[in-house]
């Protein structure tokens, strides 16, 4: 594993708004129990013909332009922080718990190639942990930000940490957005205002919903045990790229239409239905025979983005900025996805749970409690979004990442974002036993 040597720790404090305390919803609440989201973006030297500035002036303008994100975005440069007298949990933007700011991390290292790292399709596992920071969630107040960047050998990595009760994926991408475009000055890509006041979100029972979900799932706090701790293995993790074209052809399968001009007998599946039915149907035949047999219920979940679904009165708006998502959860039976059109049925049953969630976005929304009676290994995780552009919007002002991963991944998990040219790339981390048979299911499928 390549070696990467702190350079220097500072912080980035920002003046904060005067009382802005706000409180978590019911949605935030379970990730406090949950809290890592992990980021790596790697840019290479000369990619796309672009040239980095020095790497000092290349520092200067990150934490510059991150200050002036944060005055705009004053929740990340806070703290979780636990309300004794009420028994809420809540972002201090502006206490004395809330006025640490973000810790911004710089770091160097001789040996770590940018340009292999970016390219590999296996994950160098090791060198990408080293490449992010680690966030202080262990108790309350805890960390709600922290940056790294990195020199690399022919780049450099910008790696941040998050914690997600704070944000979701989608605010995740917001809050990189508004950075770079405020590192290349800008303006016209900049995120527009957000709202970040957890009472847009109508959900019954309000903030005595909010605490006893919070004691369900963090009932010792100030302290925050990860109900989902890291494996004591680095789990092999491999990254598709799955084409505009793979995915038509994908989606012209499952809705039984050829290239010969058969009709088709199924509506066409979105490409996220695509992928995600690709991706259990892969892990499903990957594991047969040796973990699940034909008569096993198998799982997949993911996340739905409540923002502007007509379920919540009045609906949430689409630049909400905090963690709005709910569970997404469907069974099928193993011998229905070993099939010949194993395919084809997980999209079908996949469809059915996102028209289900489309009616009803809060009808799931304590995830954490349906998903922990499911056995962890016939279940497959969907995270991230077809529609996450992560590298349009991650432009510092040298070009897009030649690379960007989800570091946080366990096994079993399958992430999603959009590629440059109207693909999905795919990224997903599967334990040894099982990783090579993934990999010849998932490839074969798209041929």
């Amino acid at each position: 594993m390549p070696t990467v040597n702190i350079v220097e720790v500072g912080r980035v404090v920002v003046p904060q708004p005067e009382d802005l305390v706000v409180r978590l919803s019911a949605l935030d609440a379970p990730w406090v129990a949950n809290p890592l989201i992990q980021r790596v973006l790697l840019f290479v030297d000369d990619a796309g013909g672009q040239q980095h500035p020095p790497f000092e002036s290349l520092v200067a303008s990150l934490r510059a332009s991150l200050a002036a994100t944060l005055a705009r975005l004053p929740p990340l440069a806070g703290r979780v922080v636990f309300l004794r007298s009420t028994g809420d949990a809540a972002i201090d933007c502006s206490g004395p718990e809330g006025g640490g700011g973000v810790r911004f991390v710089v770091a160097e290292s001789d040996d770590a190639d940018a340009r292999r790292l970016a390219g590999d399709a296996d994950h160098d596992v090791g060198a990408f942990e080293a490449l992010v920071p680690e966030l202080k969630v262990d108790a309350l107040p805890a960390e709600v930000l922290a940056v790294q960047v990195t020199r690399l050998k022919g780049g450099v990595a910008v790696g941040v940490a998050l914690h997600h009760a704070v944000v979701d994926g989608r605010s995740v991408w917001m809050f990189l957005q508004a950075w770079a475009a405020s590192c290349r000055s800008d303006d016209a890509a900049a995120v527009a205002t957000v709202t970040f006041d957890r009472a847009v979100v109508a959900i019954p029972g309000g903030e005595e919903l909010a605490r006893s979900t919070l004691r369900k799932y963090a009932p010792n706090l100030p302290l925050a045990a990860n109900l989902f701790p890291r494996a004591p293995i680095k789990l092999p993790r491999r990254t598709f790229t799955v084409t505009a074209k793979h995915i038509h052809q994908l989606k012209q399968c499952m809705s039984g239409q050829t290239t010969s001009g058969k009709p088709a007998t199924a509506p066409m599946s979105s490409s996220f239905v695509a992928i995600a039915a690709l991706a259990w149907a892969s892990f499903v035949r990957s594991k047969h025979p040796a973990a699940i047999a034909a008569w096993h219920d198998v799982y997949v979940f993911f996340f739905i983005d409540c923002r502007g679904r007509p379920g919540i009165d009045p609906p949430v708006s689409e630049n909400y900025f905090g963690t709005c998502i709910t569970g997404c959860l469907v069974k099928a039976m193993a011998r229905d996805l070993l099939a010949v059109d194993g395919v084809a049925a997980a999209a079908a049953a996949i469809q059915r749970e996102v028209r289900r969630a489309a009616e009803d976005p809060l009808g799931l929304w304590d995830w954490m409690d349906i998903v922990s009676w499911v056995p962890l290994d016939r279940l497959v995780g969907i995270n991230g979004s077809t529609r996450f552009k992560a590298y349009e919007v991650a432009d510092f002002g040298w070009g897009a990442p030649s690379r960007t991963e989800l570091v946080t991944m366990t096994d079993g998990r399958v992430v999603l974002v959009a590629t440059k040219s109207g693909g999905v790339q795919v990224s997903v981390c599967m334990h040894p036993d099982h990783s090579t048979a993934f990999n010849s299911h998932f490839i074969d499928s798209l041929c």
